[in-house]
């Protein structure tokens, strides 16, 4: 089975509960097509460097996909077809990265520097 790294945008006015129902509704699409996501992460609501259809921001999903092309190619078709999808790429990778995505460890690392700062301010 190949392996992906699929990152798919939602547009800024849906609702968190939608974005849910996206990915489950991709996920049950690839287990039918003999596909399967081994890691899901939402990444949050962000901004965009330049305006997609007109938004400014969007939902950004994190898949990790194992599976046949054509379960990707599926996904893919229908997200073309979704008006809440705003944009979204996949990546044919050799392995999944174990842990956290780069862009979670990175919002840890912010995390951690805040509470560091909080507590340094209360201190003086």
């Amino acid at each position: 089975m190949a392996l992906y790294e699929h990152v798919f945008l939602t547009r800024q006015d849906a609702a968190p509960a939608q974005v849910d129902a996206l990915t489950d509704q991709y996920k049950a699409l690839l287990a039918a097509n003999g596909g399967k996501v081994t890691k899901t992460e939402y990444w949050g609501l962000k901004s965009l460097t330049y305006r997609i259809r007109k938004n400014r921001k969007a939902h950004y999903t994190l898949f990790n996909i194992e599976g046949p092309p054509a379960a990707v190619q599926e996904m893919e078709r229908q997200m073309s077809i979704s008006e809440d999808v705003i944009r979204y790429m996949t990546v044919k990778v050799e392995a999944h990265e174990e842990g956290p995505s780069a862009q979670m460890r990175r919002r840890e690392d912010r995390d951690r520097r805040e509470d560091r700062s909080d507590s340094n301010e209360e201190s003086n």
